[in-house]
């Protein structure tokens, strides 16, 4: 039956349904198989070593393959490196464009007495900042401040979940130039985006009703005895700091201090640093999250900080925009250089080496602790790494050029949520005695959110729904590669102001307008459910979307409009990865 994902066409009869993945057996998704010998487009592909075998080689020809190799390995590493330092500066030039009106958003609490506003607002704030990390210590510093009560920060806690997956689709547009590599990488970012949505819907209602997380942080937090002084580990940062301290320094103090009505007029821009010696002065601004460093004249125990910027005339907005289009042009640079590195190093038997590492699972029947093991791997990693948006952003190059399939991406990702929780447990242990308790109860929020999601798509191989969800939107997106941007437009920034604008104007208009739509939506999705599994069960005008205007059932006139506008870089329909059911012809001899 037809679809508005593939554009109502009907499928071949000659097209199966079968499920390729044991993870998924009895699952909702599953995958196309062609019965014309096509293969699969999500099956790992076959990174074949044309070069000659080692015993075949001279004694100067294996030098130079270990000189090369060699080169190869450090110009990975030096890319990764350069990578990682960009997604630092990134977040800084996000910062530095909007990190005051963040904290004007967050500081209008009668609009966050609205859950679907706090959860817009989560959204909008992350995708500002760039930093799942800074966006926590605003609602952690409205919350200690009596600004906010916990209630109304968890679904601001959900919303950062949910913005902090906007760097992973970001990285992934980098492999749009090979169709197939971009259907792996879009796809798996929007893995980690579907399953963020998903435990959204489904714990923002149960939490409005009943306040589950809140009561639970809060059982926990009662029955623990805790003393503030742990430290979270900089072990990333020790590596990256050298390099970006150099570039740009930011006083984030003065983040958290404009939600909580501490904001001065100050720049964001780190000015004096500290000489090690612990003093208090007059010179900073002191919030619920602790004392800023000064950026007017200079204290007795401060001394200025080596940086691009430290003595710049230019404004904030100024700073942030160069160094948003410099960190843009290396990140894509050392993207493209560490795909192009890694195609020609993970060829071969090393390729099935990495890939057996990665993708291996326990012999039967305990196969199913293998997606368990790389959960714990992935939080350990993100624990190390102190950042998510890092590791997540090195999975997905690795998921276009085949090394890492689907099904081991999806715990990797949970892996990551859960251990950059764990990183803001340990960061909510080191703060001041007055404000202990307000910080771990909102990092236990954000833990057992991530927890509850595990146990919602996760356990139960039949409900893990992002899995075929982000494979059937990957074939979409490579299709039509427009839809990339729509939805990273949509989700991350034109719904969430739509929805911000209708929450700033009541419940009762928010409710009227966005109720109609949700049940519509739904309505939708049900129909389509039962046109391809039981068409019988509705009736027959609905069991074909072909009475509906051609441009609300189809992506080919938008395609056709937005083909029209960028003819360099648009798609055909007759792109090789086009399936039978596609074709006009086909079409045509297989009517409803």
């Amino acid at each position: 039956m037809s679809s508005p994902l593939t554009g109502g066409r009907v499928p071949h009869p000659a097209v199966d349904m079968v499920d390729k993945s044991p993870e998924n057996a009895g699952g909702f998704g599953s995958t196309l198989a062609l019965d014309s010998g096509e293969t699969d487009p999500w099956a790992l592909p076959e990174l074949k070593d044309t070069s000659q075998s080692w015993t075949e080689l001279s004694v100067a020809g294996r030098v130079h393959r270990v000189v090369v190799g060699i080169l190869k390995a450090c110009g990975i590493l030096g890319n990764l490196y350069l990578f990682i330092c960009s997604l630092d500066i990134l977040s800084s030039a996000f910062q530095l464009l909007g990190s005051k009106v963040a904290g004007d958003i967050m500081g209008d609490s009668p609009v966050l007495s609205n859950p679907v506003a706090g959860l817009v607002i989560g959204v909008l704030v992350t995708v500002l900042v760039q930093s799942s990390s800074t966006s926590s210590s605003i609602v952690v510093s409205m919350v200690a401040s009596k600004l906010l009560t916990v209630r109304m920060s968890v679904p601001i806690i959900m919303g950062v979940n949910v913005g902090t997956s906007i760097t992973s689709t970001l990285v992934s547009m980098a492999q749009s130039g090979d169709r197939d590599e971009f259907r792996r990488a879009f796809g798996g970012s929007a893995l980690h985006s579907i399953f963020n949505w998903l435990t959204v819907l489904v714990l923002l209602p149960l939490e409005s009703a009943a306040s589950v997380l809140e009561r639970l942080s809060g059982l926990v937090l009662g029955s623990a005895k805790l003393e503030p002084g742990a430290h979270a580990p900089d072990i990333l940062k020790v590596l990256t700091e050298p390099l970006t301290h150099l570039i740009i320094q930011l006083d984030k103090d003065l983040i958290a201090g404009s939600a909580s009505g501490n904001a001065t007029n100050s720049s964001l821009i780190k000015r004096w640093c500290s000489t090690g010696t612990h003093s208090t002065t007059d010179s900073g601004t002191c919030g619920a999250v602790g004392c800023s460093e000064g950026n007017g004249t200079a204290p007795e125990d401060k001394l200025p900080c080596h940086h691009l910027f430290v003595n710049t005339t230019l404004t904030d907005l100024a700073v942030g925009l160069i160094l948003l289009a410099g960190s843009l042009l290396v990140l894509c640079a050392c993207l493209v250089l560490i795909v192009k590195l890694l195609n020609s190093v993970l060829r071969g038997r090393i390729a099935q080496v990495v890939r057996t590492l990665i993708n291996a699972d326990f012999p039967f029947p305990f196969g199913w602790l293998g997606g368990y093991l790389a959960i714990l791997v992935a939080t350990g990693m993100t624990f190390m790494a102190q950042s998510s948006s890092v590791f997540t952003a090195a999975i997905v190059p690795l998921m276009g050029v085949g090394v890492i399939s689907m099904e081991r991406a999806y715990p990797l990702f949970l892996g990551s949520n859960i251990g950059t929780t764990t990183t803001a447990l340990l960061a909510a242990l080191a703060s001041p005695s007055n404000m202990l308790l307000d910080a771990l109860q909102v990092a236990l929020i954000h833990f057992f959110f991530n927890v509850a999601g595990i146990l919602l798509w996760y356990v139960v191989p039949a409900l893990r729904l992002p899995i075929p969800l982000a494979k059937k939107f990957g074939d979409v997106t490579a299709r039509y590669r427009w839809v990339a941007i729509a939805y990273l437009l949509l989700s991350f920034l034109l719904l969430p102001l739509a929805a911000f604008g209708l929450s700033m104007a009541g419940s009762t208009v928010l409710a009227s307008v966005g109720g109609p739509l949700l049940g519509l939506l739904l309505l939708v999705i049900l129909i389509n459910v039962l046109q391809q599994r039981r068409p019988f069960w509705l009736p027959h005008c609905l069991r074909s979307w072909a009475w509906l205007p051609r441009w609300l059932r189809s992506l080919e006139p938008w395609d056709h409009f937005f083909t029209s506008c960028c003819p360099c870089g648009a798609p055909t329909a007759a792109s090789k990865e086009a399936h039978c059911y596609e074709n006009p012809e086909v079409l045509a001899s297989h009517p409803l």
